[in-house]
This record gives C-alpha cells, sequence and structure tokens, in this order.
C-alpha cells in the first residue's frame, strides 16, 4: 500500500502519541508499505487554522496517490475545513489519541475545542483509537457509524528484563520509597499535584526522580521549581529532563512505584511501560488508565488534582511493604497479559488494508 500520514513536526517528538504513530509506520514500512510523511509546521491553535485553506497543502494532497491517507488527529485545527476538498479521492482515516477536548480547559474554549473537532471527526471515513476511552469521547461527539478500531499502545519497546524474584527483593529493600515520575513536565501531567502530596509526607520516608522534557512549557516548569524550593523539597526531588531510552529504561529498573497524576490520559502509554518493569502505578480516574489500572491490585486511580488522595495511596506503601511487593508483582503480571506493540500495529494495518479495499470495491 501507499499510504501518507499527516502530522506536526517531527516523527521523532517525545510524547505517547509520536511513540504510537512512529512505531506504526515502521511496522508499515517493514511489511513493504510506502508511508509519505506530510509535516506541517507547528503554530498556535489559532495559526493551524490557515493551513485549510493553503493552497500549497492542498495541492499536495489532492495530487497524492494515496490508498489511504492516515491524519493524526492532534492536527484537526489544520485539517477541518480542507478534509472536505479530499473527499472522494482516497479514504481518510483519523488517528485519535485523545480529543483535545477531553482536556483540562476553560469551559468556554472546550466548547470552542468540541465545535472544531466535531466538524474534522465528521470529516474523515475512519478511525484509529488508542483505547475505549477514547472511542467512547469520540463517538460522543459524532456518533459510531464510521468504521474503527481499537489498537491499544505496547509497553514493550523497553524491553523490561527485571525478574519476578528481582520484583519482589527490590520492593522488601530497606530505606526510602523511590518515585518515578515519567511525563512531559506539563500542567496536564499533574507534577505539581505530586509535589503537594509528598509535601504532606515525611520527607525521610521517600525520593522523587523527575523524568521529562523541561522545554515543553517553561513557565510551567519553572513554577515547578519554585514549588520545590517553597516547600523544602530539594534534597529529595530530582529533575532529569529528557533520558535516552536506555537511561529511562534505568530508572523504572531501579524505582519502586511510578506516579503520574495526568489530568486525563488517552491511554497513558507510560502506565504500562512502568508496569512491565513491576511498578504499581498511581494515576487519576480522568481518561483511560482505569483500562489497565486496577484499583488496589496493580495500582491506584485518584481523583484528579486531589493531592491528599495520592498522598494517602504513597504512604500505604511506604508504610507496607509486603503490600508493595503483591501490587508489583501483579503489574508485571498485567503488563505480561497485554499486546505488544507488533501485535497492535499489525491489528491496525489490517484494517487500514480493510479500508482501502471498501474504498476501491475490490472483493475482501
Amino acid at each position: 500500500m501507499r499510504l501518507g500520514l499527516v502530522i506536526y513536526g517531527s516523527l521523532a517528538t517525545v510524547s505517547g502519541g509520536y511513540l504510537y504513530d512512529r512505531l506504526l509506520v515502521k511496522h508499515l514500512r517493514e511489511a513493504g508499505d510506502r508511508v509519505d510523511i506530510i509535516s506541517l509546521p507547528w503554530r498556535n491553535y489559532a495559526r493551524h487554522f490557515t493551513d485549510n485553506f493553503s493552497a500549497v497543502l492542498t495541492a499536495r494532497l489532492r495530487a497524492g496517490r494515496f490508498d489511504v491517507l492516515l491524519q493524526d488527529e492532534l492536527n484537526h485545527p489544520s485539517l477541518f475545513l480542507l478534509n472536505r476538498a479530499l473527499r472522494g479521492r482516497y479514504p481518510i482515516l483519523s488517528i485519535v489519541h485523545h480529543p483535545r477536548s477531553c482536556e483540562l480547559h476553560p469551559a468556554w474554549q472546550n466548547v470552542f475545542y468540541r465545535w472544531i473537532e466535531r466538524q474534522y471527526l465528521a470529516s474523515v471515513d475512519g478511525f484509529i483509537f488508542n483505547s475505549a476511552t477514547t472511542r467512547a469521547a469520540v463517538e460522543a461527539l459524532v456518533g459510531d457509524r464510521r468504521p474503527a478500531v481499537v489498537a491499544h499502545p505496547g509497553g514493550d519497546h523497553l524491553a523490561p528484563t527485571v525478574t519476578a524474584e528481582q520484583i519482589r527483593a527490590r520492593a522488601l529493600q530497606p530505606g526510602p520509597l523511590r518515585l518515578l515520575f515519567a511525563g512531559s513536565v506539563i500542567p496536564r501531567k499533574g507534577l505539581h499535584t505530586l509535589l503537594a502530596a509528598l509535601a504532606r509526607l515525611s520527607k525521610g520516608d521517600w525520593r522523587l526522580e523527575i523524568v521529562g522534557s523541561l522545554d515543553t512549557d517553561p513557565a510551567y516548569a519553572q513554577a515547578v521549581r519554585r514549588q520545590i524550593e517553597r516547600d523544602d523539597l530539594a534534597a529529595y526531588v530530582t529533575l532529569h529532563g529528557s533520558l535516552t531510552h536506555s537511561e529511562l529504561a534505568a530508572e523504572f529498573a531501579c524505582a519502586h512505584v511510578l506516579v503520574v497524576p495526568s489530568f486525563y490520559e488517552g491511554f497513558g502509554i507510560v502506565y504500562l511501560e512502568g508496569m512491565g518493569f513491576g511498578l504499581p502505578p498511581i494515576a487519576t480516574t480522568a481518561g483511560a488508565a482505569g483500562e489497565i489500572i486496577t484499583h488496589g491490585e496493580n495500582g491506584y486511580l485518584v481523583p484528579p488534582g486531589d493531592a491528599a488522595a495520592l498522598a494517602d495511596c504513597i504512604r500505604l506503601l511506604m508504610q507496607d511493604r509486603e503490600r508493595l511487593s503483591a501490587m508489583s508483582l501483579a503489574a508485571r503480571q498485567r503488563y505480561d497479559r497485554h499486546p505488544s506493540w507488533q501485535a497492535s500495529a499489525a491489528k491496525i494495518r489490517e484494517f487500514i488494508e480493510e479500508a482501502s479495499t471498501r474504498f476501491s470495491g475490490k472483493p475482501a
């Protein structure tokens, strides 16, 4: 097949959504498909609207001899009108990680975002969803009449090698509880909530490693630094910034618990990655984390923004290492049951082939 993929910026961008797209493209190319990347420049949300009126972009997409055009839903403000000019040329499938209108924004902004996303979602021929939660969110906007597939992200690209014996031994080690936050340092990931929770706990009983870009939202990163200083946490918190895959794997391997209390996740690949290393994740009830985390069994789910509830969960694991050991092993078992990236990408490729066949009118 010849495919196109519309994204913002570089496919190498560090985020869960770009990882999903990147590993899908890798699988498609290894299967013999041609995938052309159509990269649009990053702008602010309003300026992305101008892409809909770009003669150059419109001509490029209309001239594309694609069997299927894939679009990352993140690009919806650039495509919600332009897609009308592409109707009938080839099937358009949207890869939806999570709708922008599900994120934490002022109510008036989300009314606007929902309207724009609804126009975009109605302009495509089918959907590739990363979770059942994302599918439900989209269907609430535009209904469920279009072909769709749910293909969960895998967590195996970091290839964890820790054994059950090592996981149990690590959990029972004396000393501070080693916490890991892994994600871009942006408000949606809830790092400020985690720091507020830790300020409620005895400082000698925990350590926190923070891994993730400090450049995505410099103002928020600076606010986090001020919060650390204000609450006298600097001796117990390490800000690493972005790390390589091998460095991140090393952090997973030596931590006890993964804590990323996001205000919304369309899936949350990082939770699954941590579970592969036997880390029980602490996430929130907002979004799709509950599709892989069973509260009290292999991790915890707390209300978003609830520092007190988050502190209670961390305290339980600090005080009861046998509980930590049992949850760590359960986390690894949940990871072992989850589909691999290879299996999920193969599922998506089959769906893309079906879309191409339906469009061309060839017998299945």
